[in-house]
């Protein structure tokens, strides 16, 4: 995740960029024998020096907006997203994602960013930071920023970023939060965190155990994280999911995720990750239910189950198209059988259907063990 917009590395057997010291005493070059594999045709061109184009002193004024125009078409593969089955999904680092980053998506991560603040007290996270040495916080996998705005808004003396595989934020952001399209599972560079945060990563991470390490060695002593996430398995108390579609979508969702290499279930097996993998200390695990319906008794477990209804069912086909298709070999006329009795299934109040939602966080150490 970088912190900074990185540089490309220069293609094999292109020099690097000279700084006006090095262009007036140029440094001696590599020799044809160091130049292993190129032929002498072209150690030839490296001994060469680089012509410079003096009209380039005439156009030091407009640096910035070609640097801006450079980026943006740098940026267009990026922006350039693939349609399957009639829902777009990412292009940078495609395939590594299992679910659409579409207009439909985006609005049912928003809603989905109410169900979950409400699930915890209506609160953005429950790690006890320190919040006048909160100045630098990362949302990883920030999807449409909701929560790093929101952040923003709330912490405004503190730098916000978010990262995503996709360009799907909003333009008109608080001063103070950033968005930057990268890969966590990519090496990360850049300074240090004071609080990282990590919702609904469930299906977007291959090792968990080197995310988990990456997010500990990207804090600052004494920083926190939090882990938020899913399991995708779905229970009864009462034993009436058994012999439903829903359950039977369930076990084809689970099976498609393994061929993805990727954990439908990691929520309640984040704590044992946290505490195996890292030097966290104050470890803490708070697993919630989250009815799949508005058929709980509990006011509030009753108001989270219908938001939680609603998003499963704007949900399901992004869920279930890539995987179900890509990994099991379905057509998509089969998915949306098997979705048409599912949602039948999460309608029906006799089926009191709920999952799991664990939040873990954990405090880096103000100074390490040697």
């Amino acid at each position: 995740m970088a912190d900074s917009t990185s540089k490309p590395t220069p293609p094999a057997g292109s020099p690097a960029a000279q700084s006006p010291q090095a262009a007036k005493s140029p440094p001696k070059t590599r020799t044809p024998s160091d130049a292993a594999g190129l032929s002498p045709a072209g150690a030839t061109d490296l001994e060469a020096d680089i012509a410079i184009d003096d009209g380039e002193s005439d156009n030091a004024s407009t640096i910035d907006d070609r640097i801006s125009s450079y980026t943006a078409s740098l940026s267009s593969s990026v922006l350039d997203y693939p349609t399957e089955h009639g829902r777009r999904y990412h292009s940078f680092r495609s395939g590594s994602y299992i679910l659409p980053n579409d207009e439909s998506e985006m609005d049912r991560l928003d809603f989905c960013h109410a169900l979950l603040t409400k699930t915890i007290g209506d609160k953005l996270f429950l790690a006890p930071v320190d919040e006048t040495k909160m100045h630098r916080v990362l949302d990883v996998g920030t999807g449409t920023g909701i929560w790093a705005i929101e952040m923003g808004d709330k912490y405004p003396n503190a730098e916000i970023l978010g990262n995503d595989l996709s360009a799907i934020q909003p333009a008109w952001i608080p001063p103070n939060v950033k968005f930057e399209i990268d890969d966590v599972e990519s090496e990360w560079i850049g300074e240090e965190y004071d609080f990282i945060f990590s919702r609904y990563m469930c299906g977007s991470i291959a090792d968990w155990p080197k995310y988990v390490k990456r997010v500990y060695d990207n804090l600052n002593p004494g920083g926190w994280a939090e882990f938020q996430d899913w399991s995708f398995m779905i229970y009864s108390d009462d034993g009436t999911i058994e012999g439903t579609e829903l359950l039977r979508w369930v076990d084809l969702f689970m099976d498609a995720c393994k061929i993805f290499g990727r954990d439908g279930q990691i929520g309640p097996k984040l704590e044992g990750i946290v505490r195996e993998n890292t030097g966290f200390v104050n470890v803490h695990h708070q697993p919630f239910k989250i009815p799949a319906g508005p058929w709980a008794r509990d006011p509030h477990l009753k108001d989270i189950g219908m938001l939680e209804l609603i998003q499963l069912l704007d949900g399901l086909e992004g869920f279930s198209l890539r995987l179900l298709c890509g990994a099991l070999g379905w057509t998509k006329e089969e998915v949306l059988v098997l979705l048409a009795g599912v949602r039948k299934d999460l309608k029906d109040p006799k089926i009191h259907a709920w999952l799991y939602y664990n939040v873990v966080y954990g405090q880096k150490p103000e100074k390490e063990e040697e």
